[in-house]
């Protein structure tokens, strides 16, 4: 998702704002949202990266079967040219029966967590938002691979820092081969360290086949169940330079198929919530 960095980035500086801290029963709530949203049959969640027309992304959500949608909104929201977006955004979607979270991400904030709280406070200030999505990719700083372990605490105490601070559901990306990485004092599985500090998660798990998602997502889906915690599996429809992982060039359709046979590969497990697609405008790019 790097891509989508820059073009969070580009959307201005981190300010600094005051943290509120969320109180039990609020923890609590954010904790019944998340886990009710899983119970449900799964709905599609849609990353938003882009600033679009409100009422094309909603009808598209639709009919696409969306109920959730993840919108980058940049720092200091209340007074960012993107508010009146994200009004709009928001009365459409609510409007429609679906979900907005919060989205931003920067791997920089492992080392400004709080930058990351002021982006997170300001967000949810607004009122606009039903939960808090985070992108943060802490390996694609110089340091996982010079300061492996100093990285992976720093990402955790970021996560466990705006979870703390968070009123709403705070649910984050996570790449399908971190249950493979040591997290240090917190144990031996990164992915198992995050589920304890977030809400729900989002496995990456970007593959072309329903056989390919199933096969990279099945590790973190069952540390998920285990957690208590749901989690979405992930399909790319932007062309990424590698192959088997993104379903550019196909059609929407395909995507559809695919998406309903790991609904179905996954129906068993307790923590599955849906599939999450990367992104809108990917996605509306597809054949139809």
């Amino acid at each position: 998702m790097l891509r989508r960095l820059v073009t969070l980035l580009a959307l201005g500086t981190l300010g600094v704002l005051p943290v509120v801290q969320a109180t039990s029963a609020q923890a609590a709530g954010r904790q019944r949202a998340v886990t009710t949203s899983s119970a449900s049959a799964p709905g599609r969640a849609m990353w938003l990266w882009t600033r679009d027309d409100p009422a094309t992304v909603v009808a598209f959500a639709r009919a696409h079967g969306v109920t959730e949608l993840y919108a980058a909104v940049p720092p200091a929201l209340a007074t960012s040219p993107a508010l009146p977006w994200a009004r709009r955004l928001s009365a459409k979607a609510h409007a429609a029966g679906l979900r907005v979270a919060a989205l931003g991400g920067d791997p920089g904030w492992l080392a400004d967590p709080a930058g990351a709280r002021a982006w997170m406070t300001a967000a949810t200030a607004t009122g606009l938002f039903d939960g808090v999505h985070v992108d943060v990719e802490p390996y694609l700083l110089p340091g996982w691979d010079s300061d492996r372990a100093g990285t992976v605490a720093a990402y955790l105490a970021l996560l466990g820092s705006l979870h703390a601070a968070s009123p709403l559901p705070l649910t984050a990306d996570v790449p399908f081969w971190l249950d493979g990485v040591d997290a240090g004092r917190a144990g031996p599985r990164l992915d198992v360290a995050v589920l304890a500090r977030v809400d729900g998660v989002v496995v990456m798990s970007y593959r072309t086949t329903a056989a390919g998602v199933l096969a990279v997502g099945a590790a973190t889906l069952a540390a998920a169940a285990s957690a208590g915690k749901p989690a979405r599996l992930a399909l790319e429809t932007n062309a990424t330079g590698e192959g088997g992982t993104s379903l550019a060039g196909r059609s929407a359709a395909e995507l559809a198929g695919i998406a309903a046979a790991v609904d179905a590969g996954a129906a068993g497990s307790a923590a599955y919530a849906g599939i999450a697609v990367e992104d809108y405008r990917g996605w509306a790019a597809l054949r139809a």
